[in-house]
């Protein structure tokens, strides 16, 4: 079965990886080697391809891998995540769309720069845009590894070098139209293979009479498991549990001997394999609490002393920064039209919520095949390892093969774009628009979390999202509703927010990362910052911007006339 499974996965990635070099091909015999090639495919991309690739670009491993993760540690309650970042779609679309597309700019520091005059506000955004993408970047990086590492054994970096390898190949060769032609195609070749497997699951749920994940409760073995800890991890037990132990508990060694796991934390070895008997409570790994349904879950345990302050803040942050995600933004440019804009708008909800439908389900299942990933910390392997849980050879590992495919194009596609908005930024920024500075971009984009990514443990991809979206709803949230809803913002008034809300939210991420470990509403507040920064940073920009009001742009009539007139009206 392993085997079969690895070799199914294998040659998912080769399938992968070929389908992209084809479409990344295709992409580029059609560039013309312009900037507006480069960044905005030259505004020749029809809605429903559009819509696929936007849609692919929201599928990231916290989508493909994170969602189901969360749903399997910490149950139904976790939906409201996923449910937030399509709020703040709707918000974007309702606010943001179709007045950026109007200003003509590029990226968001082009718009910045366009709307307040600027070289200074233009630089501040840069920086968030760069922030955000390599916060961003970081799950994408986490995910593959994992895959990789669950399906094949392979060492982590084996993952992140593959996702790297084809980013430069696809971006630096063709830019946003070479990416598009992939990302499109990925969307549906993602939706097929998280559906797929998923309605096999599902049925065999059904045949096999098992527990029903639906009616609550602390999950717990169905049947005699044994548990392989690859890497050491701190569990906590909340009742006493008699285990089988091989390998090293609490500093002892153990070969096959019977042991008691008393209430509280234990230290399990790298290598230990416990055996559970049917019906056992499920440790859970540190960071991942066990719920008993009397409280709000989050995903990340340390927040659980102000959980309410935590969820609130968390959703903000998913709503408020999907506003301001700088790789989606600039999709919308890529249309021929503004109607054509509205088009695409319109068909990505929908797109959407008929992915989101199975992942969910996924974890729902996990609780009752696969608790153990509870214990382990590897819940985001949840959809990977599912199917080849039920299914005998060789569906099962048809099948693994099939969502492994789903889960190499959401890196690829999602990393594709978020490097696009950097190296755009700093093209533009830096060059002027400069194919060479460009490509010197995507490097630089890829480089720090590339660094990075070794550092952060075993947090979820759906938590390093989330510091993401966080950074966005502090800085280019806040700078774009104001600057496309009110003339009276400033270059002052802007520079001081991003300053205040974007330096704020991005010390937070850090030290959320790297620092701690924090307790309390220093953790609270590290982990989960929106609530608190973002009205911070509305608050800062409209006040300087007040104080300095007689600094308004002269061109602010005639830029907020733009913005808000019909395309067809053309304001000089």
């Amino acid at each position: 079965m392993i085997v079969m499974a690895v070799t199914a996965a294998l040659a998912a990635l080769v399938a992968v990886l070929g389908l992209t070099a084809v479409l990344g091909s295709y992409g580029r015999r059609r560039t013309e080697r312009t900037t507006s090639d480069f960044l905005v495919a030259s505004r020749g991309v029809t809605p429903l391809w559009n819509a696929s690739a936007i849609s692919s670009e929201y599928i990231s491993a916290a989508a493909f891998l994170g969602t189901a993760g969360l749903v399997l540690a910490h149950g139904a309650d976790m939906l409201w995540l996923p449910l937030g970042a399509v709020a703040g779609y709707v918000l974007l679309l309702a606010l943001v769309t179709a007045p950026l597309r109007r200003s003509g700019a590029y990226t968001i520091s082009d718009f910045a720069e366009w709307r307040l005059g600027s070289r200074v506000v233009r630089r501040l955004v840069s920086w968030c845009v760069i922030f955000i993408g390599w916060f961003y970047l970081l799950p994408q990086f986490q995910g593959v590894g994992v895959t990789l590492r669950v399906l094949t054994r392979a060492p982590v970096w084996a993952g992140w070098a593959v996702v790297v390898a084809v980013v430069l190949l696809l971006v630096l060769s063709g830019g946003m139209r070479s990416i598009t032609a992939v990302q499109a195609v990925q969307f549906w070749i993602k939706l097929v293979a998280v559906a797929v497997p998923a309605v096999a699951v599902l049925s065999v749920w059904q045949l096999d009479g098992a527990a029903d994940p639906t009616t609550g409760g602390p999950p717990r073995f169905e049947r005699v498991t044994d548990v392989r800890v690859e890497t050491g991890v701190t569990v906590r037990v909340a009742h006493p549990t008699r285990v089988r132990v091989t390998g090293t508990v609490d500093g002892a060694a153990h070969d096959g001997a019977d042991l008691t796991l008393a209430p509280g934390g234990h230290t399990v070895g790298e290598g230990a394999t416990l055996t559970f008997p049917a019906g056992a409570r499920v440790p859970h790994v540190d960071h991942v609490p066990a719920r008993d349904g009397t409280r709000w879950s989050m995903p990340d345990g340390a927040s659980l002393d102000h959980g309410l302050y935590a969820v609130y803040s968390a959703l903000l942050g998913v709503v408020l920064g999907t506003v301001g995600l700088p790789h989606i933004l600039m999709r919308f440019y890529t249309n021929t039209c503004g109607r054509a804009a509205r088009r695409t708008a319109a068909m990505v909800p929908v797109l959407l919520s008929l992915f989101y439908v199975f992942p969910a389900l996924y974890g729902a299942l996990g609780r009752v095949y696969m608790p153990e990933l509870l214990m382990t910390g590897d819940t985001d392997a949840t959809i990977l390892m599912l199917p080849q849980q039920l299914l005998p050879d060789p569906a099962g590992a048809l099948l693994t093969g099939l969502v492994a495919a789903g889960a190499f194009a959401a890196f690829i596609s999602t990393s594709c774009g978020i490097v696009v908005a950097i190296a755009g930024t700093v093209a533009q920024c830096v060059g002027r628009g400069s194919v060479t500075v460009f490509r010197l971009g995507v490097v630089f984009a890829l480089v720090v979390p590339l660094a990075l990514v070794s550092e952060i443990g075993t947090l979820g991809s759906a938590v390093l999202v989330t510091l993401a979206l966080t950074v966005s709803a502090c800085s280019l949230c806040p700078l774009l509703v104001l600057g496309l809803w009110w003339r009276g913002l400033t270059a002052a008034g802007a520079g001081a927010g991003l300053v205040v809300g974007g330096g704020l939210a991005v010390a937070a991420g850090v030290a959320a990362l790297f620092g701690g470990p924090w307790t309390g509403w220093p953790a609270a507040l590290l982990e989960q910052p929106a609530l608190v920064v973002a009205p911070i940073s509305f608050a800062v920009m409209v006040g300087v911007s007040l104080a300095t009001r007689r600094s308004v742009p002269r061109r602010a009539d005639r830029a907020m006339a733009r913005m808000h007139l019909p395309e067809e009206i053309v304001i000089r």
